[in-house]
């Protein structure tokens, strides 16, 4: 067999094991588990740019263990709405790159509260105060024990911005 060969196959053996034990990795053993109660994660060892696949337990957890904080995320909107639009004039190519900067920086500060099994779906909307009027609606599908979402609007002489955050629970 030649050597290239033999680098190949000892590569694709080591990207291909599994973890041995729950004393050297903290995994649980899972001898006698169907396969059907357990889930693959794939995930990056620390001394080698191998991937490992990791078999652990599912947690059958069907509601969050905290309440989404829709207080905290109404003040992240009412301050990034706030610093961001206060001295803007309303320019239509501004506000089309504007509401896209104001998603992803209120997405980046929502998930820095690390709510854990919550989908974001952030929305900004700005538009020209001109003497007419808008209404904006929206509808989901959601389970309402467990999904929320947070919104605020701001006003200065030119213009109008309406943010809102939906917080789904992924189970």
């Amino acid at each position: 067999m030649s050597e290239a060969h033999k680098d190949k196959s000892v590569r694709r053996d080591k990207k291909t094991s599994r973890v041995p034990s729950e004393g050297s990795h903290g995994v649980k053993n899972t001898a006698g588990k169907t396969k059907d109660s357990l889930s693959n994660v794939s995930c990056m060892e620390e001394h080698h740019d191998e991937r490992m696949v990791v078999t652990l337990e599912n947690t059958y957890q069907l509601g969050p263990r905290k309440r989404f904080p829709t207080p905290a995320i109404l003040e992240i909107l009412k301050d990034v709405l706030t610093n961001y639009l206060e001295e803007e004039e309303y320019e239509v190519e501004r506000s089309r790159q504007m509401a896209k900067t104001l998603c992803e920086v209120i997405r980046a500060r929502a998930k820095e509260l690390m709510i854990r099994r919550y989908k974001l779906v952030v929305l900004v909307h700005i538009g020209q105060l001109a003497g007419q009027s808008m209404q904006i609606s929206s509808r989901c599908l959601w389970d309402p024990s467990n999904d929320t979402f947070a919104s605020w609007s701001f006003k200065n002489t030119s213009l109008y911005g309406v943010a809102s955050v939906y917080a789904v629970y992924f189970e």
